[in-house]
């Protein structure tokens, strides 16, 4: 087994999982069986729990777990699914240390960071990378060099690196800013960084070198010199438009190819995925406006993989969509004004009461313009809420947010009563689907099971079926018993889908989302009253969420 390291410094929001899924992208274009981990030194066992103000999105993989959102970064460079234990935090290694004490598998030691702590790290490393059966196993650790909450991963990296010596390659990414008021790159900040890992015990084999401009030579050898590394180990990664230019970026330096020296490794095979995804993510034109609705939109990493499914939609169609960010609070405080003038509205996932109004106003606004309609989990939901208030005239709501409203068309799963711990409680991970015959759904997927990954509590109340398919809402999936709605559409209008399954999830740069290109697809036709066809090389997928391995 092979392993590389990606550490940061200065700041954090560098793009290290990024980089490192370009790195694994690229050693899997040369046939070498890569896979990944995210290490976050938070004390929260996962993300489940976490407010997306404070982390992000929540990535929910395949098989239930709640993750960290470079999982899903990992996903769509390398087109595969990560599993839960891909991702580890202090607080799952930390709840197993205090397991295994209490269970007195320590035989009577004091138990301290070290070793027992990062002996954990290293065993939970360790045990994905075996499991995962890769040749060159890539573990970003989260945060930057210098928290206090990261030390014992750096300290587990570093004596790994000493136990298998000649196998691991340590890849440190710092950021340079630029200063306007000089007109120069400071490489400062870099060196002290590096300077600050290399204090810790670890050398970098490479340094990666942030900037929002091109590095000039001189700055290149300055940083070369002060992190003892010859020039071309310096990799120099400038802003670029689209994230999935950054394999080719890495690729016209040598990456790839200094990495298999490095870990004495030889290519099995050669593709250029990378040039694919530089082509199609490189010069696309503007597209239509979406209405992005939700109760995180100061936050775009709250909606990230959203956000990329759009883009590998939009770039399936040959555009790059404009995204307009609307705060679901002050469309309750200014009404859905902000909604006009885009050609298609999105009312985004979340939990909890505040803006709810504002995005089924919204969704109401949505109906009224006749724009295509696109809601997700949350916003699914309240699309029904909003369904059952204008057409049934009920005073409708969901029992998450009103406990005593008088008609709960959207009401808890049976199973989530009486649970009394929050943290991965939820319906989690993936699930086979039908759907119906003569929907957009079926038309856009072109089959009649898919599988798709779910993170909710609440679901359309049995008790409201009847009542609204008789006022004209179409379930257009179901759960395989046929026990609870996935899906939903209006007929009456052009296009108006909700999804209660986060189709999202599984979107890739080159296979975008079925559900997500056919949304992009009916905003253009409202945009230029036609109907565009698929560019030549597009096909539905067979396959589409089968895993690769």
């Amino acid at each position: 087994m092979r392993y590389i390291f990606v550490t940061g410094g200065v700041m954090s929001g560098l793009g290290k999982g990024v980089l490192a899924s370009s790195v694994a992208e690229l050693l899997s274009e040369s046939g070498i069986l890569v896979s990944m981990m995210k290490i976050d030194p938070y004390v929260n066992v996962d993300a489940g729990t976490m407010n997306p103000y404070k982390h992000g999105e929540v990535f929910v993989t395949d098989d239930g777990g709640e993750t960290d959102l470079d999982l899903g970064t990992y996903e769509r460079f390398l087109d595969r699914k990560m599993g839960r234990n891909l991702n580890i935090t202090t607080g799952s290694v930390y709840r197993e240390v205090i397991e295994r004490e209490r269970r007195g598998d320590y035989l009577g030691d004091c138990v301290q960071i070290i070793p027992h702590v990062t002996d954990e790290v290293k065993s939970k490393i360790r045990q994905a990378a075996s499991k995962e059966k890769a040749e060159v196993f890539v573990v970003e650790l989260g945060g930057t060099v210098g928290d206090i909450e990261g030390l014992p991963f750096l300290e587990a990296v570093r004596q790994m690196g000493l136990e298998e010596k000649g196998r691991t390659v340590f890849m440190h990414v710092a950021y340079v800013p630029h200063l306007e008021t000089t007109g120069e790159n400071k490489t400062k900040p870099a060196q002290h960084s590096v300077q600050a890992l290399r204090e810790i015990g670890i050398q970098p084999d490479f340094l990666v070198a942030r900037s929002s401009l091109q590095l000039l030579p001189d700055e290149v050898q300055k940083l070369a010199l002060f992190s003892s590394l010859s020039p071309s180990e310096v990799i120099r990664l400038p802003d670029v438009p689209s994230i999935y230019m950054v394999p080719k970026v890495l690729k016209d330096q040598g990456v790839d190819t200094m990495i298999l020296l490095k870990l004495n490794l030889q290519p099995k095979s050669q593709s250029a995925t990378h040039q694919l995804l530089a082509s199609r993510f490189s010069n696309l034109p503007p597209g239509p406006e979406i209405a992005m609705v939700g109760k995180y939109v100061t936050l775009r990493d709250s909606y990230v993989s959203i956000v990329e499914a759009l883009k590998h939609a939009g770039a399936a169609l040959g555009f790059n969509p404009k995204l307009r960010w609307i705060d679901a609070e002050d469309v309750e405080k200014n009404g859905p004004k902000q909604i006009d003038g885009v050609v298609g509205v999105m009312v985004l996932p979340g939990f909890g009461v505040r803006g709810t109004e504002g995005m089924m106003a919204s969704i109401q606004r949505a109906r009224e313009l006749r724009l295509p309609f696109l809601g997700i989990c949350f916003g699914m939901q309240l699309s029904v809420v909003e369904f059952a208030r204008e057409k049934l005239h009920l005073k409708a709501n969901s029992t998450e947010l009103d406990p005593q409203t008088e008609a709960p068309v959207i009401d808890l799963l049976p199973e989530q009563r009486g649970l009394t711990k929050m943290g991965g409680t939820m319906r989690l991970g993936g699930a086979d689907i039908a759907v119906e015959e003569g929907t957009l759904l079926r038309k856009a997927y072109g089959k009649s099971v898919i599988r798709e990954r779910h993170r909710h509590r609440y679901e359309v109340n049995p008790d409201y079926w009847d009542a609204l398919r008789n006022a004209g809402l179409l379930f257009s999936a179901f759960d395989m018993s046929r026990r609870r709605v996935e899906a939903i559409e209006d007929p009456s209008l052009p296009f108006f889908v909700g999804t209660q399954f986060h189709p999202e999830f599984n979107s890739r740069p080159l296979r975008p989302s079925p559900i997500y290109l056919a949304f992009l697809q009916a905003a253009v036709s409202a945009q230029r009253g036609i109907k565009p066809p698929l560019p030549p090389w597009f096909s539905w997928p067979e396959s589409r969420c089968e895993d690769k391995l």
